[in-house]
């Protein structure tokens, strides 16, 4: 088939332009290993490394250098998709080419490789003069912006202290092979696009990496709407960014800003009138915080309990290392379960009732959504910090669990007992369960869960007006501790401790829950994330849910491709049944009126559980709506049995013991007050008929028994 004019037009024009890439690689070839062999006779000059066999040497160098996706800041957000966190290895935002003022490669050319767009990866001026130098004994530059594009890139790329010592070293090693990869480069990308590259790779000093986020560090701005005196500024800090710091540094990157500015003018990339109005003068700095970490963030706390999920879940990947690797390449978005609303309810609640600076107690929250275990909130009065000798700091997140970066945990007191009567419906026991109840019982005949015998348990309440018959409705409103040490005993205390566990308590220290007399009691350690979440299992209607604090994730730019992950609820159905919890649901609204929680009330339909531990070592509330579960501890940092709350003076009041209902339960009350999502209207289900007269209470019993009664 004869050719047309047109075929035979685009042919020679193809062919043309792939001679002239061959003649040029060639020839780069050639002229790099002359002066390969000139930059190495020293060395090498004796094995005949010279002319040809230098040249055929340099183009068979390794050359396949990979550009990655460069690493990224990891950005936490709310529910809403509002941030409230940046996390980052190296802090950097990456934007295209035409988002950067034109004056910042203009400087960058100017003063680093001003034929940049002249020759094709190495200057010949630039090294020959290098050449000059590192033979005189003084290894120099000379680089081309293309050869420390390429040496940033093997920088970031280095995994190894030796990798990034090999990439860094000052010798004519490394300089052969930057060399060579340049080239390679050079005929790989277009120079917009490795302009584009150095620019967002770049370390501009102070955490800042890439000009984005420098733009944004000494100046408040964005890297588009820097001026030619911000660009020179910030351009003039890569040749040395700790001496050139304008931040510690002001007078030497003066300096080095209007030596930038001349070789604009110079380089004809700016007019000299225009020049001078941003010499000589103040640099302008308008600083903005170094983020990249959850000491930075709105809510630290929550923020590292975030990072420290995305390091041991599946969904980032199968091993520690490639969970890792992900999250030190960044650039993720991750949408955390946390309302700020009710975080910020939390927060100000806590730091309301027990100031973070008064003294050395501390309040901390959890706040889970029943149903799925998103974790609404975690708050708790103690700063974030790392410093043992400042006061009202700590970076335990008292909250949770040991393993999760929390405490060893706390004992919880009466808010055990919930589980207790869950045990006892789950058996068939009724509301009118009742027993005598007296101040003081000694119980006996309980076995753990291995068949040991325990020895008798002598058990007493804290006030006589608990004296009397009882049954669950009025022993629950007042927290009768010798009633229910006799309800365990009557459904048994491994049956009691199975149910706490089918509710997924567990100790806050990773040890096995200690199965003895006083368990119903409460002298487990456990975290309020591990109290609130149980409670919520009541609050679904027996729906168990790991505790979770992402929503979802974004592997890149969501609005450009990126990868969304969607993080589902890991829930087991039917932990317990239905009835079981709509019986404990009924029971514990009974607290609100005339009981231990009366003058809690949110306005709205809840059950809760007051709790305070043998000598008031801790206090403790927990409640929940169909749509929130939440628990409060209030303790001493120095250990709540050396420091017990009592006869303390704490946010301005004085108490001779704090019991469950005087602060962790007005905490509970103003963060379900502003927090709470249901209305009037939205109550639980009532009782199963099954369990008898939902309003009957024994005629000797008291209903105005104080909050106190919790041992």
């Amino acid at each position: 088939m004869k050719e047309s004019d047109d075929q035979r037009t685009l042919r020679e024009r193809v062919d043309t332009e792939t001679g002239r890439k061959t003649l040029r690689l060639a020839g780069l070839g050639a002229l790099a290993g002359i002066l390969s062999a000139a930059l190495l006779m020293p060395w090498v000059g004796g094995l005949g490394l010279v002319g040809r066999d230098a040249a055929a040497t340099f183009m068979d160098m390794p050359h396949d250098l990979e550009v990655p996706r460069l690493s990224e800041r990891i950005v936490l957000t709310d529910t809403n998709g509002e941030p409230f966190g940046e996390v980052a290895e190296r802090e950097r935002e990456n934007v295209p080419l035409d988002e950067i003022s034109p004056y910042v490669p203009a400087a960058l050319m100017a003063i680093e490789d001003d034929r940049f767009y002249e020759h094709s990866g190495l200057d010949l001026r630039g090294l020959l003069r290098a050449a000059v130098r590192t033979a005189q004994g003084d290894t120099q530059g000379g680089s081309t912006i293309t050869q420390q594009y390429v040496k940033n890139l093997l920088m970031e790329q280095a995994e190894t202290e030796e990798e990034l010592e090999r990439a860094s070293a000052r010798n004519i090693t490394r300089k052969i092979v930057e060399l060579r990869q340049a080239v390679e480069l050079e005929d790989r990308l277009s120079k917009d696009e490795i302009l584009q590259g150095y620019l967002n790779l770049a370390y501009f000093g102070a955490g800042a990496h890439g000009i984005e986020v420098a733009a944004k560090r000494y100046f408040s701005t964005t890297a588009e709407e820097l001026d030619p005196g911000q660009a020179a500024t910030i351009v003039g800090i890569v040749r040395s960014p700790t001496y050139y710091d304008p931040l510690e540094n002001p007078e030497a990157a003066e300096d080095r800003r209007d030596v930038v500015l001349d070789r604009m003018v110079e380089t004809g990339h700016l007019d000299a009138e225009e020049a001078e109005e941003y010499r000589g003068g103040d640099l302008g700095i308008d600083h903005t915080p170094r983020a990249g970490s959850c000491a930075e963030s709105d809510h630290p706390h929550y923020c590292q309990y975030v990072m420290d999920w995305l390091a041991t879940t599946d969904v980032l990947g199968s091993t520690s290392q490639e969970r890792s690797e992900l999250i030190g390449q960044g650039g993720l978005v991750v949408e955390t379960g946390m309302s700020r609303r009710t975080q910020d309810a939390a927060q100000q609640a806590v730091d309301r009732h027990v100031p973070p600076d008064d003294s050395t107690k501390f309040a901390a929250q959890a706040v889970v959504h029943p149903g799925t275990g998103q974790i609404r909130a975690l708050a708790q009065n103690l700063r974030y910090g790392f410093d043992d000798e400042e006061a009202g700091t700590t970076s335990i997140n008292l909250a949770v669990d040991q393993d999760q970066g929390g405490s060893g945990g706390f004992q919880a007191g009466s808010t055990f007992k919930s589980y207790t009567l869950a045990a006892a419906l789950e058996d068939g026991l009724g509301f009118g369960t009742s027993f005598d109840s007296p101040k003081s019982v000694s119980v006996g005949g309980l076995s753990n869960c291995e068949g040991g015998r325990m020895s008798s348990w002598s058990v007493s309440n804290a006030g006589e007006s608990d004296e009397g018959d009882h049954n669950m409705i009025s022993a629950t409103k007042g927290s009768v501790n010798t009633y229910f040490a006799q309800l365990q005993r009557r459904v048994g205390l491994c049956e009691t401790s199975e149910m706490a566990e089918k509710l997924g308590v567990h100790r806050a220290d990773g040890q096995d829950m200690g199965v003895w007399s006083s368990f119903t009691l409460g002298d487990q350690e456990v975290s309020p994330m591990t109290v609130a979440n149980s409670y919520a299992v009541f609050a679904s209607r027996g729906t168990l849910c790991e505790p979770t604090p992402v929503r979802e994730i974004t592997v890149g730019d969501p609005d450009n491709g990126g990868e969304r992950i969607e993080v589902d609820s890991q829930c087991e159905q039917n932990a317990i049944s239905s009835d079981v919890a709509d019986g404990v649901n009924h029971l514990l609204q009974q607290t609100f009126n005339g009981g231990t929680a009366n003058g809690l009330d949110i306005g709205a339909n809840a059950a809760g559980k007051t709790g305070t531990t043998d000598n008031a070592a801790y206090a403790w509330f927990a409640g929940y709506t169909r749509h929130m579960s939440s628990a409060v501890v209030v303790g001493d940092v120095r250990g709540g049995e050396q420091y017990p709350l009592q006869g303390v003076n704490i946010g301005g009041r004085t108490f001779g013991v704090v019991y469950g209902g005087d602060i962790p339960g007005p905490i509970w009350q103003e963060t379900m007050r502003e927090a709470s999502e249901v209305t009037p209207d939205d109550g639980f289900p009532g009782p199963p008929s099954k369990f008898g007269n939902p309003t009957s209470e024994p005629s000797n019993s008291s209903d105005d028994s104080d909050d106190g009664d919790d041992d």
